[in-house]
């Protein structure tokens, strides 16, 4: 393997690591404030976190399939090999719940910042969505996971 395909190599690695190390870490920090129920710590952690999937996350996003598409073609690999075809359909799983999260993280974030500025309770709608939130996490970091097994294994598949 020639220097050029060890950088992409890492390159490809490091987003994968971002991916799910921010991910990690967004879902754990606003569950925390949520359980809180202090409005004014949930809209300062919401704030962290919609400015950490925009700077890392959407980074990591847009990398991925330039990383993998080139180490595909710079190693040979053909984009119909059954793990890749698995793996693009997985990220476009995780990309559908990505980004409703993103809006719901923003929406949280000044639904929480309204109640803090207002001294009021965070709304009903504050909770309907948290819950949305929460629940499409699951699906999205599964496919990433799924992804990273699929990078690691590389599995002939039908």
């Amino acid at each position: 393997m020639t220097d050029p395909d060890l950088i992409l190599r890492w390159l490809h690695i490091i987003g994968a690591c971002i991916l799910l190390g921010t991910g990690t870490g967004i879902a754990f920090f606003m569950l925390m404030a949520h359980r809180s129920g202090d409005p004014r710590f949930i809209a300062q952690t919401a704030g962290v976190v919609v400015l950490a999937d925009l700077v890392f996350t959407t980074t990591a996003v847009i990398a991925q399939p330039v990383t993998g598409g080139l180490l595909a073609w710079r190693l040979g690999w053909s984009l119909s090999d059954g793990w890749i075809v698995l793996s693009l359909a997985l990220y476009g799983v995780a990309g559908l719940f990505w980004l409703p999260v993103v809006w719901i993280q923003i929406r949280l974030r000044d639904l929480a910042r309204t109640a803090a500025e207002s001294g009021d309770p965070l709304p009903a709608s504050y909770q309907r969505l948290f819950q949305i939130w929460f629940a499409c996490g699951f699906p999205a970091f599964a496919a990433v996971l799924a992804i990273v097994w699929l990078m690691i294994a590389r599995p002939t598949l039908g």
